[in-house]
């Protein structure tokens, strides 16, 4: 297990003076209830060809991608994620009222600045607990379950709620054949809970390139120029701000990170890439996927994909992975999972957990 899971912490008194005697063991957290929510709108490759130059066997080949779901206008990022959240307060048996903190990981936010996503759905949910929103990018929910275990390891909080939510139908140039396809909106939500040791979160890793973050970005514009059609198939056409990515150099960073993240975060516990039993990685590129799974030498059966029917969804990637790996029946108790995540910043986050 990592030095995290494994050191331990000092009780301190009101005064914040250590207590004598009083070391206990750091407590780990696991997820306990899941959840997620996509929208009703369903986008095909057919669909965009008549927006874009492009077609259904190019998006198919170069990304894996048949499909994503599309918040309606009426739609916000808060409202996917009060979705998948209810539906992850009620799989753990937990009420609003007994979350401490809530933690949502999104890129595209209900406000610029202020208040937070997270605000809105503790308002939303009737929460009594501290609430923020996390900027990772693609990484975000794996960085924020990472934070919720930091939160959990101290007894700060005995209940996270943590949502990765995202609207990014809203921030797409849907002039831009290279990335309109990419792109979808979801949210998948997570409760935390200290559990038994052995389970839970064995160990993680987590890391920021900065000097990569031309390569993937959202550029602020004036909307102007964005007109192109796709007003036909009930799309915004004009956003002001917009996603600008250089595929090439994003792939092969992504190629890269996605492996030797997971082998950094298995080292840290001391388990082998053999004994991993479900990979689920952010559903980006299939390709990408591939090509990490390759790096861990797992076969196809131990690596979860459903980037064919969401794309690219970026923070609630992942747990909604996690939501259809274990409706499957992909997860059980006792399972080894590693979740990978990369994105803008660059960024990058791994974790691995013993399922309880």
């Amino acid at each position: 297990m990592s030095d995290v899971v494994q050191s331990t912490i000092v009780d301190a008194s009101p005064t914040g003076v250590p207590s004598a005697m009083t070391e206990r063991p750091l407590r780990v957290a696991g997820i306990t209830g899941l959840g997620y929510y996509v929208p009703r709108r369903v986008l095909t490759n057919a669909e965009l060809e008549r927006i874009v130059d492009t077609n259904d066997e190019w998006i198919r080949t170069r990304t894996g991608i048949s499909k994503r779901h599309l918040a309606a206008d009426d739609e916000s990022t808060a409202d996917l994620a009060e979705k998948a959240a209810r539906q992850a307060l009620r799989d753990a048996g937990v009420s609003p009222q007994d979350i401490q903190l809530i933690i949502v990981a999104t890129c595209t936010p209900d406000y610029q600045g202020f208040p937070s996503t997270a605000s809105l759905l503790q308002d939303r949910l009737q929460c009594s607990c501290a609430a923020f929103d996390l900027g990772a990018a693609c990484s975000g929910f794996v960085y924020a379950l990472v934070t919720a275990q930091q939160f959990i390891a101290t007894g700060a909080a005995q209940n996270v709620l943590v949502v990765g939510a995202e609207v990014l139908s809203r921030i797409v140039d849907w002039s831009d054949r290279n990335t309109c396809v990419l792109f979808g909106d979801g949210a998948g939500a997570a409760v935390l809970q200290a559990v038994q040791p052995g389970y839970g979160m064995l160990g993680f890793d987590l890391g920021s390139d900065g000097s990569g973050g031309e390569l993937l970005k959202v550029e602020r514009g004036d909307g102007a120029g964005l007109d192109t059609g796709a007003e036909h198939i009930g799309l915004l056409t004009a956003c002001r701000n917009r996603i600008i990515q250089n595929g090439r150099e994003v792939y092969r960073f992504a190629v890269n990170v996605m492996g030797e993240s997971a082998l950094r975060a298995l080292h840290t516990c001391g388990i082998a890439s053999e004994d991993v039993d479900l990979f689920v990685p952010h559903q980006a590129n299939v390709r990408i996927i591939d090509a990490a799974a390759k790096r861990l030498r797992l076969p196809s059966e131990k690596v979860f994909v459903n980037v064919d029917k969401y794309g690219n969804t970026s923070a609630a990637s992942v747990p909604i992975a996690l939501c259809e790996a274990r409706e499957q029946g992909r997860i059980r108790s006792g399972d080894t999972v590693v979740m990978v995540g990369f994105g803008g910043g660059l960024t990058w986050a791994s974790c691995v957990m013993k399922w309880v």
